[in-house]
């Protein structure tokens, strides 16, 4: 891995209360990891975080990732849907200076083409500070295409991870480099760097 690209703080918070416990293995955590591995080139420094599903704990671990751990971004897996306790859309708008709707609209569009119930999701995607936050959805398979797309599909449909490095770069955070064989991350021509040799 070049030395050359911009140390990358992500944030992985996985959102389960029988996970949480120990009644069973997360699964959130490790899939996020696995795709930005692969789809990120520069050096990532990863800070997880397995917390139950509680409005006010979730708040607290996303602040401190962005305001004392610095995170450019955050990615939160489950607690998206409609019963009692999936709050973590709640606990993340609660913690926004912006609000980054269109991240929300393409996750569900993305997922509406494989499952019909894609439109009970209430993921959202939020800036406070330095740090982009965005709500994934808790299975593995969909945390994949949601971050991917459908680039096979006719039409293709993009994936959300391809607007995050510019969205990232516009909000002061590190320049993120992709394995375009993964994810084509999108950026207009002016602000583009040279690859690091």
């Amino acid at each position: 891995m070049s030395t050359g690209h911009d140390l990358l703080r992500i944030g992985v918070v996985s959102v389960s209360d029988r996970a949480s416990t120990g009644v069973y293995e997360d699964k959130g955590i490790p899939a996020l990891k696995e795709w930005l591995g692969r789809a990120v080139l520069n050096p990532v420094q990863w800070h997880e975080r397995l917390i139950p599903d509680e409005e006010a704990r979730i708040s607290a671990a996303l602040i401190e990732l962005a305001d004392t751990v610095g995170c450019d971004l955050i990615l939160t897996t489950g607690g998206t849907g409609p019963a009692p306790r999936d709050v973590t859309p709640e606990a993340t708008l609660a913690v926004a200076h912006k609000v980054m709707p269109g991240f929300g609209e393409q996750m569900r569009q993305i997922s509406l083409a494989f499952v019909p119930t894609a439109i009970l999701s209430r993921q959202v995607a939020v800036v406070r500070g330095k740090s982009l936050i965005i709500n994934l959805p808790g299975q593995p398979k969909s945390i994949a295409e949601t971050l991917q797309g459908l680039p096979t599909a006719t039409p293709p449909v993009h994936g959300i991870f391809a607007a995050v490095p510019y969205c990232v770069d516009l909000i002061g955070g590190a320049y993120i480099d992709t394995d375009e064989a993964v994810c084509k991350a999108f950026r207009p021509k002016n602000a583009i760097r040279p690859r690091p040799a």
